[in-house]
């Protein structure tokens, strides 16, 4: 007899078996699962789907009706397959957008006509939040590398100031 899909806790294993699951209710492939639940918000019904490893789903949406208008659309491999592309997306584009929020990054000129790229890392660490400021030269070899605030406000200004003071603690 398959398994309640209204029970959070029947698919438990499921994530920790590398075997695949095509049912229904609930495709299990290629390190993604896609279950089928109950929408909550309605009478309708809604696909999760999660990453092998995610902590909570990494995409929720709704889901089509059957014929009969009461019971879920089963789950086929077109559908699974275009369900796994969106979901990587949707993880792809959270992962640019935390890289873009924790990392800046721009050029510099010196006095001297030496180009530098100055780049300000953040490390969101719960216990010691701090980031990483660093300068490579022309040729990729880092200059120098401060550990700062992390709040601090890399902009052209407080970057090209770091670089006339000798690369010394920035201000």
């Amino acid at each position: 007899m398959p398994p309640d899909i209204d029970d959070p806790n029947a698919f438990a294993g499921a994530d920790d078996s590398p075997a695949a699951i095509h049912t229904a209710l609930l495709w299990h492939d290629s390190g993604w699962r896609a279950r089928i639940v109950k929408n909550e918000e309605d009478d309708g019904w809604a696909v999760e789907m999660h990453r092998d490893g995610g902590p909570e789903p990494a995409l929720t949406g709704p889901w089509t009706m059957g014929r009969d208008k009461k019971n879920p659309k089963p789950l086929d491999a077109p559908a699974f397959h275009t369900l796994v592309k969106t979901a990587s997306e949707v993880i792809r584009r959270h992962e640019q957008q935390l890289h873009a929020r924790l990392h800046r990054q721009f050029d510099v000129t010196a006095a001297d006509g030496a180009r530098y790229t100055l780049a300000l890392d953040i490390v969101p660490d719960e216990n010691d939040p701090h980031a990483w400021l660093s300068a490579t030269d022309a040729s990729g070899a880092q200059v120098a590398r401060e550990r700062v605030r992390p709040d601090f406000r890399l902009t052209a200004a407080a970057g090209g100031a770091w670089v006339e003071g000798g690369f010394g603690r920035p201000g």
